[in-house]
Order: structure tokens, then C-alpha cells, then sequence
């Protein structure tokens, strides 16, 4: 049994996709709400943050895969995540099931220095602080023998279906809804952006791979970053329009996030869209060379298409 903690958001849909297709159809859904992606799927209904319930979601599982998402919201996650990590972790110690833990990149400092697996975590805020928090409860508890886990980074998504995030929603939403897309902060500093189906099928390979385990791994991205002049550039080529953009300077965010929640949730986020944004992913490329990575042009041309 593989089991999908944090099913029905953009990475659990993805992730449940990819162990059907390659690895197993023994697959339970877990949410507040689940439904099933495929007929054989198993549904179960649990609050993470509810030890009790947690450990019904997770017993009879070979693997657990920690997808769940919250919204933007820094109170939310300072209340939610570190509960919902410290069961998780004990309801698999409990059962013997292995971890597979979907990670952001929050905790990474703001800088152009390329991100590797051992960047040290320097966050910029709440949510940061959050990440580096429950990131760290877990590789302590790896490193104690407690659990035997797997940490899968990845950088800011794009992508199909419910992909929530500021390149989605300010980018590429918008040009699809024929209005001129708004880019944060600079259109000159090169991206990097996780396309959800690949992050999807890399953790689902990651966590059927034995040697992978007791590591940090970041997920596959184009090697060849784009900046959004560049990636609206693209969209102008797949539409066959020309796409004039506006962008958003930082002064935006900091006024706009005294009276819109949202954009002062993602205040602590826009550093890193002031200089380049480099997602080093060589560890994962050596060790799954096979693996083929979605080129932005190719996943630019099917959101638009």
C-alpha cells in the first residue's frame, strides 16, 4: 500500500497519477475530503493534525508520501505544519512505514547563490520559519533512526490544473484569460520553475527507489532558465500574439500587503525574484539520467494550447 497524505492538491494529484501508471494500483487517498483519481483508489478521510487520525491514514502503508498544502496564510501554518510533521513521523515510526516528504524551498536565503541540497537554511519570514522547522524535525528523526525518510525539494511550481502560484496566477492564468499578465518584481532575472507533473513523477521514482532514502534530493527543472521577458516571450510563439506584460515592482507588494492579505503573505517570497533564481537539480540528473524533464516551451505550449 502507498499512501498519498495531501491527495487531491496539485502535487498529491500528480504523484497518486504516476504510482498507477508505474509502480502500484495498491494506492490509498487521504484528505479532509478525498476522491479518487483512479477506480481502484482507496479513500480515507483524516485531519493530520489528529494524532489518532493520522495514524489510521498511514497504518498498512509501505509507503507514506506528506503532500499536503495550506493556503497562504502564516498564522495557519505556524499552527498546522509542525503538528501535522510530528504525526506524520510517529505514525510511520509506529508502523515501520517509509517517508517520502514533499518540501518547498521557503527556508533557502534570498540570494543568487545556487540553491543545492546543502544550503543551509536562512528563512526570510513565517513561513519560512515554519519550513525550516518541520524540515528540520524530520531529518532529525532520520538522523536518529526513527523513521527512514526521504526529503524531495522543489522550487516555485507551474503547470496544469489546480498549480496554484505567483508565476500561475500572475503569468500564465492571465494570458490564457486574454488579459496582460503581471510579472513580480523583475522580468530580467532567470526562473526556476518545477512543472507539476515532473515533480509528480520524480517523488513517485524517488520514493520506489531504496539508495534514494536518508537524503535530500531536489526535483528536476529545465536546465536552461528562462526569465519571464524570456518565458512571455515563449507564450508570444505558442499563441501566436504579441503579449505585452506589466511588471510589478517590489513597492507594490510591501504597500498593497497593508490592505490585500495574499500580497503580504508572499512579501517574504520576493527577494529571490530580485536577482537570479538557480534550483541546482545535478544530484538528481546523475542519479536518474533517464529521467526526461518537461522544457518550458513544451510545458508554456500546453497550458496555452
Amino acid at each position: 500500500m502507498h499512501t498519498v497524505l495531501g491527495a487531491n492538491g496539485p502535487i498529491g494529484e500528480q504523484l497518486a497519477k504516476e504510482l498507477y501508471r508505474s509502480f502500484t494500483h495498491d494506492i490509498r487517498l487521504v484528505s479532509r475530503n478525498p476522491t479518487k483519481i483512479h477506480t481502484t483508489d482507496q479513500l480515507v478521510k483524516a485531519d493530520l493534525t489528529d494524532p489518532e487520525a493520522t495514524e489510521r491514514a498511514v497504518e498498512g502503508s509501505e509507503v507514506a508520501y506528506l503532500t499536503v498544502g495550506l493556503p497562504m496564510d502564516s498564522e495557519l501554518w505556524e499552527q498546522r505544519f509542525p503538528v501535522m510533521m510530528r504525526n506524520v513521523i510517529d505514525a510511520c515510526a509506529k508502523y515501520g512505514t517509509k517517508l517520502v516528504f514533499f518540501d518547498n524551498t521557503y527556508m533557502y536565503p534570498g540570494t543568487t547563490t545556487p540553491q543545492t541540497e546543502s544550503t543551509g537554511f536562512e528563512p526570510n519570514g513565517r513561513k519560512g520559519r515554519v519550513r525550516a522547522e518541520i524540515a528540520t524535525m524530520l531529518l532529525s528523526a532520520m538522523a536518529a533512526g526513527t523513521v527512514d525518510a526521504v526529503i524531495c525539494r522543489a522550487p516555485e511550481f507551474y503547470g496544469p490544473g489546480k498549480t496554484k502560484s505567483l508565476t500561475n496566477s500572475l503569468v500564465f492564468n492571465r494570458i490564457t484569460a486574454g488579459k496582460r499578465p503581471f510579472v513580480p518584481v523583475s522580468a530580467k532575472t532567470v526562473r526556476s520553475l518545477v512543472w507539476t507533473p515532473d515533480a509528480g513523477r520524480a517523488m513517485a521514482l524517488i520514493g520506489n527507489t531504496p539508495d534514494a532514502y536518508g537524503q535530500t534530493w531536489h526535483l528536476p527543472v529545465d536546465p536552461h532558465r528562462l526569465t519571464y521577458a524570456e518565458l512571455i516571450q515563449v507564450a508570444e510563439e505558442v499563441t501566436g500574439r504579441r503579449i505585452p506584460y506589466t511588471v510589478l515592482p517590489l513597492a507594490v507588494f510591501t504597500l498593497g500587503g497593508r490592505f490585500i492579505g495574499p500580497l503580504g503573505e508572499v512579501k517574504e517570497l520576493l527577494p529571490r525574484y530580485r536577482g537570479d533564481n538557480v534550483f541546482d537539480t545535478a544530484k538528481f540528473t546523475k542519479r536518474f539520467p533517464g529521467f526526461a524533464v518537461t522544457s518550458y516551451r513544451e510545458g508554456i505550449t500546453e497550458l496555452l494550447s
